[in-house]
């Protein structure tokens, strides 16, 4: 890897840090070789800080470290990904990420809206609010849940024999989230399914699955 990085005139490469569970930018940093070989041996994210000019290991001092789950760089070998497991908050603010900070925004990215719902969802389990229909879910309990889940299932089924692409989003959604609910409810995340998945699906040969 070092000998494949084209470094700038001060020995540095920028480095992009992204979540490996959600995909959210968490920060741009910058590697010498040393931070580079560091990182590769020890599988946690370690920067050159320009302005206090020393290596910094992310995390040393906060404890927000960074686990590294792979590497990679760009097409003229001059910048690097890292796709991270992040054990706090990636900037120094607190924030979850070092780009909190919106010029514009049309809409939330697509790709943070699952951990935005179930972070909502696990917020009114720990903290019903009155009349929250979620608040009400984890009141009635399992049993309540699962009919929701049966119910929502069926309505999926209705909307795909009557070939309706409207209604059948709509009925997936539902299902969707009553099946987070569940999920909160027994402690099984979003990563855990999407582990199993890739296990099942992105980890085998050509021939299987």
């Amino acid at each position: 890897m070092m000998k494949q990085i084209t470094f700038d005139d001060n020995g540095l490469a920028p480095a992009i840090v992204q979540d490996a569970d959600t995909g959210q930018v968490l920060t741009l940093a910058y590697m010498n070789e040393e931070a580079l070989n560091k990182t590769i041996a020890t599988k946690e994210a370690w920067f050159y800080s320009r302005k206090r000019q020393e290596l910094w290991h992310k995390g040393a001092t906060s404890g927000n470290k960074q686990v590294v789950q792979s590497m990679s760089i760009d097409c003229d070998k001059d910048a690097i990904l890292l796709q991270v497991k992040p054990q706090g908050p990636a900037c120094h603010t607190g924030e979850e990420t070092c780009f909190h900070k919106n010029v514009f925004q049309e809409q939330p990215a697509s790709f943070i809206m699952m951990k935005k719902l179930t972070e909502k969802i696990k917020t009114r389990k720990e903290n019903p609010l009155p009349g929250a229909y979620t608040t009400y879910l984890f009141a009635k309990g399992m049993d309540k849940i699962l009919k929701k889940v049966g119910e929502e299932a069926s309505e999926v089924i209705i909307g795909a024999k009557n070939n309706d692409k409207s209604e059948v989003t709509w009925e997936i959604a539902d299902l969707t989230y009553h099946t987070l609910v569940l999920m909160e409810l027994l402690g099984v995340s979003v990563t855990d399914i999407k582990r199993e998945l890739l296990k099942r699906h992105l980890q085998k040969g050509d021939g299987e699955q």
